[in-house]
């Protein structure tokens, strides 16, 4: 290969912390055995050597090696085992002849300085060896994510047709029956909007915030706002509350404050510890009275947060319907994996952007 500038080769992983700062230098990876390898070897060498001069400047007693163990383990790392091996060699030469007692000469070696050097070149091989260990279990995790990323999308794909596939033999088979045709298309919709924003989390969930603005995004969002702080939920608890807020949004245009042009939604959630509040309120709209009459979508917002010990308050007051959610996030899932760093509560508008 030509002697060229380094190209760095940018690599991404989603596993947890714990390997700290040495995890951020393997991101940047060169082609092991390439010139560019060698040359990083030889930096990491040179500057380990410029420091060790430093250090020499301000005290005598100071080892003569230490300054190039980082230096071989960058070159390692970044490198691979070659450039790892190169920059073990040169730098302990150079030790040896520059701050090894006689300077400047590698012999006569006394027997302290050459169990010292004998020490250095086995720290130094056990260093190349976990860094050939940690690059390679890199690289296969790296092949593992990209396999699940593209089953991610593959299973996306698929659902998507399928969703298209059952809307289209709904609407064939409830044509006569357009109320209940359209509801259902339209919650099939919803949950599809939702799964969107699950795998664009890779799985993790969908944001409370994400998901109110898919349900109430199509109406006039000039009208609707939010305000709270920023909370990922679960998958089974974000499909959850996509339909609930689907229902909701559905009502207040038919009959709630979405169907007036002079109607507002304001949407206001809290957490505290493991307890999520959410508030529904209408203001603006026709006048709107409860009913007896107990159909789907009053039984879903009856049962729908049962499973995560939670229950949905109605109030139905002159000035629009007010509606009262609570839940707790730990039975979904454990609270320190759902609840992302939460900048202060603002408002916004739904047709804003995030």
């Amino acid at each position: 290969m030509k002697f060229g500038l380094p190209v760095f080769k940018l690599r991404q992983y989603r596993w947890g912390s714990g390997v700290g700062i040495v995890r951020r230098f393997a991101r940047w990876r060169l082609e092991p055995g390439s010139n560019e390898a060698y040359a990083f070897a030889i930096g990491c060498v040179a500057v380990a050597t410029a420091l060790r001069w430093g250090l020499g400047l301000i005290s005598d007693d100071i080892l003569p090696f230490p300054t190039y163990y980082p230096a071989v383990l960058f070159a390692a790392l970044i490198g691979g085992t070659y450039a790892g091996t190169l920059a073990a060699t040169l730098g302990g030469l150079i030790a040896w002849w520059a701050f090894v007692a006689p300077q400047y000469a590698f012999l006569p070696l006394n027997a302290g300085s050459g169990i010292s050097l004998v020490l250095y070149f086995i720290g130094t091989a056990l260093i190349i060896w976990s860094a050939n260990h940690y690059a390679t279990v890199a690289a296969r995790l790296e092949a593992e994510e990209e396999l699940r990323k593209l089953a991610v999308e593959e299973l996306s794909h698929r659902l998507k047709n399928k969703v298209a596939t059952i809307q289209a033999i709904i609407s064939s088979r409830l044509r006569d029956y357009p109320k209940a045709r359209d509801t259902v298309i339209d919650m099939l919709a919803s949950l599809s909007a939702t799964d969107d924003l699950i795998i664009s989390t890779q799985g993790e969930g969908a944001f409370i915030k994400d998901i109110i603005k898919a349900e109430v995004g199509p109406y006039d969002s000039s009208r609707v706002s939010m305000q709270g702080p920023s909370v990922l939920l679960p998958q089974k608890l974000a499909i959850t509350m996509a339909l609930v807020v689907h229902e909701l949004a559905t009502n207040a245009a038919k009959y709630g404050a979405l169907a007036s042009p002079t109607g507002r939604l304001h949407i206001v959630w809290s957490v505290k510890a493991s307890q999520m509040v959410i508030r529904w309120q209408e203001s603006g709209g026709p006048l709107v009275t409860s009913s007896n009459h107990q159909g789907f979508g009053s039984r879903l917002l009856d049962r729908a947060l049962m499973p995560f010990d939670g229950n949905i308050e109605r109030r139905f007051e002159p000035d629009g319907l007010i509606c009262e959610m609570t839940l707790n996030i730990r039975t979904a899932q454990g609270l320190e994996e759902t609840i992302q760093p939460a900048p202060p509560v603002t408002g916004d508008k739904v047709g804003s952007p995030s």
